[in-house]
């Protein structure tokens, strides 16, 4: 019998069956890097922080939302976003804190104040995610810049290829492939170093694969990257 895998492609596209492939988040799934040591460490070192606010720095797909959630998972705190009637303070008050994507979602100054002032007021901790340091967030009011002058801040620097490669090789497994090292270093040599593009590639790769009978190879993998702008370098 003709393995379906092997099957010459098709004009068109069937649309495959949608699975959930959610990557494992947990802490022993974490693959550390020295780039990422520091912000695993303050993680790891919770409750016992130097400040009761730290700020996670780093790139978009640098691994911020997995040590956030992980974090989460490790403290039992609850997500916040601090603006007008979010009721975040009053909820900082009563145990660990996260708001994520702060210079993205954006927030209340005088909200997120009152946020530091419950967390420091009542002994509990407020864990922030951004990709800017917060000395570059819009803030206006002098009071929070303070506060902010005051948090601890661990900056996440973009994945190397080495991790790169791990990060796409557990992906694939995650979905039960088995894709070939050369396939692996020839897509990670001309992706962009993100965490959030390796996930995104690995998807897209997976549901072209299924939808038109065939394996991911090299040829599949240089279309998925042209899709996501990146120029094929060459052998």
């Amino acid at each position: 019998m003709t393995d379906p895998m092997d099957r010459p492609q098709g004009k068109g596209e069937q649309l495959p069956l949608q699975f959930s492939h959610d990557a494992a988040r947990g802490r022993d799934d974490l693959m550390v890097s020295e780039r990422m040591a520091a912000a695993v460490s303050i993680v790891d070192e919770w409750p016992n922080w130097p400040s009761p606010v730290v700020v996670l720095a780093g790139p978009v797909g640098s691994g911020k939302s997995h040590l956030a959630h992980i974090w989460r998972e490790q403290s039992g705190g609850q997500e916040i976003h601090p603006v007008v009637g979010s009721n975040a303070s009053q909820i900082a008050a009563g145990g660990p804190v996260l708001f994520e994507d702060a210079d993205r979602r954006g927030f209340d100054d005088a909200e997120l104040f009152h946020v530091i002032n419950a967390v420091r007021q009542h002994g509990q901790t407020l864990l922030m995610t951004s990709r800017l340091w917060p000395t570059s967030w819009a803030v206006d009011l002098p009071d929070l810049k303070s506060r902010l002058k005051a948090a601890t801040v661990v900056e996440i620097g973009e994945p190397d290829e080495e991790l790169l490669a791990q990060v796409m090789i557990k992906l694939f497994s995650d979905r039960q492939l088995n894709i070939d090292d050369k396939l692996i270093s020839y897509i990670v040599n001309r992706m962009e170093r993100s965490l959030g593009t390796a996930q995104r590639v690995v998807e897209q790769l997976d549901h072209l694969a299924l939808s038109r009978g065939t394996r991911i190879n090299r040829a599949l993998a240089a279309e998925v990257l042209e899709s996501f702008g990146q120029a094929d370098a060459g052998d």
